[in-house]
């Protein structure tokens, strides 16, 4: 059984389950956990931890195959095999400085998404759907109507020069900001895609295309 030594910087939500990401420690590139589900969602159920649940920057020792269902546009997928998970340690912020860009195209390009035929032009290694972004003036706003009593957090990001406001499924960080926190400027964003979607008032001959995410948090305190 092969065991893949991971650093946790994305744990969001997918569809009521989970969407688990991170970095190799052995290879340095990223990989995403996923099972036999239509979109690879992981229910907590097969998270064989004993009943703890995967934290940001937690070190975990999974059983994963050396491939994937890459649904036509990932690169980063890896199945996940039978047998239990191991929690080896914790990194800080400090320690994953080393894996943050700071690119002009955070995920490709200016837009809030990318198309599958966009990724499906590139070689495969280059199908790239997740990135972990420095920011030193990250902001977010509350972007829900008038009329609806929930919340609707976005996070602002430059891309290509480009002001977006982009969905955020960290549902640790989420649950701060409904209970008042104040966003840190300064952090690391785990981004994501996700998986080919359109909204209900596009029109019908459109495409679904993957959205651009934040799904994974992590603040830098002030110095």
């Amino acid at each position: 059984m092969t065991m893949t030594r991971i650093v946790i910087l994305a744990n969001s939500w997918k569809h009521h389950d989970w969407c688990l990401a991170g970095i190799d420690l052995d290879t340095g590139k990223w990989v995403r956990p996923v099972t036999g589900l239509d979109d690879g969602r992981i229910p907590q159920t097969a998270m064989k931890l004993g009943g703890y649940f995967p934290e940001l920057l937690d070190v975990l020792e999974i059983p994963l195959d050396s491939t994937g269902p890459d649904f036509g546009f990932e690169s980063e997928n890896r199945t996940i095999l039978s047998g239990l998970w191991y929690l080896q340690d914790k990194m800080m912020p400090k320690d994953i400085e080393r894996y943050a860009k700071r690119p002009y195209y955070v995920l490709h390009n200016k837009k809030k998404y990318v198309t599958t035929r966009e990724l499906q032009q590139k070689s495969f290694e280059k199908r790239v759907t997740l990135q972990l972004i420095r920011f030193d003036n990250f902001e977010v706003r509350d972007t829900r109507r008038k009329t609806i009593d929930k919340h609707n957090w976005k996070g602002v990001i430059l891309s290509g020069g480009r002001e977006l406001e982009v969905g955020i499924t960290d549902p640790v960080y989420v649950e701060r900001l409904n209970g008042g926190h104040k966003p840190l400027p300064s952090c690391f964003l785990t981004m994501s895609l996700s998986m080919p979607h359109k909204p209900s008032d596009w029109d019908e001959d459109e495409e679904p295309v993957c959205w651009k995410l934040i799904a994974g948090v992590i603040e830098l305190q002030r110095q």
